[in-house]
């Protein structure tokens, strides 16, 4: 079921609790596409990152080739949130220096030390390389398999796109209102200060200064507005919530469900993993049973949502042989 949704999206999410499987998921998917010939990049977006250990070799930053007998269609990435911010803050120091006196440069670096510890620069800088990342996978890949962080973390991230949106939409409008209003202003003042048509005059370093500012913001919002397009448009990308049949996973999924819904992402999968079995002994037996009425409560909470069922396996999913035979069970 999975890898058929998969299959009729170019970006997936997989989401859900620590600990329940994600990697291993998002690296099956990722892999069993690029098995049918599709081009694919799987990205973990977790600070613990744990998607060079599954596969046995150092991925980071970068698209690093992943799996043999692909073709080089499969490639893996680690969001390094530490580099991310820094790479973020230092294009914003430099821009701000760029459009600020001279004399404040130092007050800008005070700025961006204290930007550094703020709530929400790791998230906003994290977001802006997804949004790279999402752009340069609808360009070179056929699928963008994303292994999100846990999911409280996961939901406040697939939210800023539209919360970013908008207060960047408010900044542009008080600009249009300064400008107005100081336009008005030099109208005020008669010819004092006016262009003549075809004067070689330079303009005021204030207005380019503004302009500058204004088609920034206008870039960040359209950059925005892309992502967010994508992350609701439910023929182009999905998330799957991957959990383990246990209290508080499920709840934590019925949770996590209701804030992804709100923001507008189709919720495409359930995949339970881990199941136990049912006919390995008493004790596999009654752990089976704890679990039927654990998924109970799931179904009765979400009933549309396809759910599909992973069982237990004997050994550790561990490189590509490990990761195709798990593939099989999707």
């Amino acid at each position: 079921m999975l890898l058929t949704l998969a299959a009729e999206r170019r970006v997936l999410f997989l989401g859900g609790k620590g600990g329940v499987g994600k990697t291993t998921v998002a690296s099956a998917v990722a892999l069993a596409a690029a098995r049918e010939g599709r081009r694919a990049l799987v990205v973990s977006t977790d600070p613990a990152h744990n998607l060079g250990h599954l596969w046995g070799q150092r991925i980071g930053d970068r698209a690093t080739p992943l799996g043999d007998g692909v073709g080089g269609r499969l490639r893996g990435l680690e969001i390094d949130p530490d580099a991310t911010t820094d790479r973020h803050l230092k294009d914003v120091a430099h821009t701000l220096k760029r459009l600020m006196p001279d004399n404040l440069a130092g007050e800008v670096d005070k700025h961006m030390d204290l930007s550094r510890r703020s709530p929400g620069t790791h998230e906003a800088a994290v977001l802006e390389r997804m949004t790279e990342l999402v752009e340069m996978g609808m360009q070179d890949y056929d699928l963008v398999v994303f292994d999100t962080a846990p999911s409280g973390h996961t939901a406040r991230l697939m939210a800023l796109p539209e919360v970013m949106t908008a207060w960047t939409d408010g900044l542009l409008n008080r600009r249009e209102k300064s400008a107005k209003l100081g336009a008005a202003m030099r109208g005020l003042d008669g010819d004092r200060g006016r262009t003549v048509l075809g004067s070689t005059a330079p303009r005021d370093p204030i207005e380019e200064r503004d302009d500058e500012i204004r088609s920034i913001l206008l870039r960040r919002r359209d950059r925005l507005a892309g992502l967010r397009e994508v992350l609701v448009d439910s023929a182009l990308s999905s998330f799957a919530i991957v959990l383990a049949a246990e209290r508080l996973p499920v709840l934590e999924t019925i949770e996590l469900n209701a804030e992804l819904t709100r923001t507008g992402v189709d919720i495409g999968a359930l995949v339970v993993n881990k199941r136990s079995p049912a006919d390995r002994g008493d004790f596999l037996a009654r752990r089976r049973a704890v679990e039927d009425e654990h998924l109970v409560t799931l179904r009765d909470a979400l009933p549309r949502v396809p759910l599909q069922e992973v069982p237990l396996g004997e050994e550790d999913v561990v490189g590509p042989a490990a990761l195709e035979r798990f593939a099989t069970l999707l």
